[in-house]
């Protein structure tokens, strides 16, 4: 259903509560072609309800020459952002920097967030936006994973399908998308709800088999048939199976860069309002898929860089997969069994 601009006006101002907006904060928002209107309607006025001051930069599309999709997920690394000392200044001026346009693993949002400025990504249609508007409970029950994943030197997947993989964690720290950005120098996404982590470079070893019904991104594809990925010493070295596995191949050859293949973060989903199905109901043009990312029990693997932690893969693939039916173990301890999380209410972690 659509949204009247009176509720969407009303999540931005919870959700920039949230992120600890105060009068007379500096903020910028970006934009580009592919920001939604009343998302852009709506975060300027709840910020100015707020007393912040509101500077909006709109910037113009690059890589067209390059990327497959207009997805904003599609061709990751040069940005808007690249080269535009101005803009980039304004960023890094400001308290806060609300990103409708995708700025994700680029060198500019790593500067940004080193300035101590936080980022708040909000790239999906309004619906979704105000379906899955971030909680405190959300922030709990992710902290809550995230201490068992930074605990942790080794992650298992295994699925009937027959997913067959380990992982061996410990070199990068853990990843926490609740949904809003209220520390200094903090980045996070509405919607999320997930917990992820990069495993230790060189040391992923098995096989993941994505099964008929998971969600392949950014190709934002239910599988028809399995994919089966075997994996030695950190990268993806055979796709096969059917016509799926043709096109995702084909996606990732045509960066023609060994580093897209490299395993990126892994981790699961922990949103119990995001749902697995909503993919099916939109045009690929009008949602980045994050309902997919974020529902819970899920087994989210990626591909691709790793900047976002402090690493130097700079590749423009990035690939996205969250797997149902699998069951996760870290150091033996079952997490996630057969798509189910396992104590997910907070007060029983």
């Amino acid at each position: 259903m659509p949204v009247s601009d009176y509720d969407l006006c009303e999540a931005w101002k919870h959700v920039l509560g949230l992120c600890r907006v105060n009068r007379g904060d500096n903020v910028t928002i970006l934009t580009d072609r592919s920001t939604h209107p009343q998302n852009l309607r709506a975060a300027t006025i709840a910020l100015q309800s707020l007393g912040a001051v509101v500077t909006r930069i709109d910037l113009q599309p690059v890589d067209a020459e390059k990327a497959l999709s207009r997805d904003a997920f599609g061709y990751l690394g040069t940005t808007p952002l690249t080269g535009n000392e101005a803009a980039l200044a304004a960023c890094l001026a400001s308290d806060l920097v609300v990103d409708l346009m995708v700025l994700l693993f680029s060198d500019e949002q790593q500067k940004i967030l080193e300035s101590g400025t936080r980022i708040l990504l909000a790239a999906e249609p309004p619906e979704i936006l105000v379906r899955l508007i971030p909680t405190e409970v959300d922030k709990a029950r992710v902290n809550a994973a995230a201490r068992l994943l930074e605990a942790a030197s080794r992650m298992h997947v295994t699925s009937d399908a027959g997913t067959d993989v380990v992982f061996s964690l410990g070199q990068y720290p853990a990843v926490k998308e609740y949904g809003f950005a209220e520390e200094r120098g903090r980045w996070d996404h509405w919607p999320s709800g997930f917990i992820l982590t990069w495993p230790n470079e060189g040391h992923s070893n098995g096989r993941i088999v994505i099964d008929r019904g998971d969600i392949v991104l950014p190709l934002k594809r239910y599988a028809t048939g399995p994919i089966t990925l075997e994996i030695k010493d950190g990268y993806v070295t055979s796709i096969s199976g059917g016509t799926d596995a043709e096109l995702l191949r084909e996606f990732m050859e045509s960066f023609n860069d060994r580093e897209g293949y490299a395993m990126s973060h892994v981790g699961w989903g922990l949103q119990d309002r995001a749902k697995w199905s909503t993919l099916s109901f939109y045009d690929r043009e009008q949602t980045i898929g994050m309902d997919a990312r974020a529902f819970a029990g899920n087994f989210l693997f990626s591909l691709g860089p790793n900047l976002e932690v402090g690493g130097t893969r700079n590749t423009a693939c990035h690939v996205d997969v969250p797997l149902r039916g699998c069951s996760i173990t870290l150091d033996g301890k079952a997490i996630v069994e057969r798509g189910i999380v396992l104590n997910m209410n907070v007060e029983d972690q």
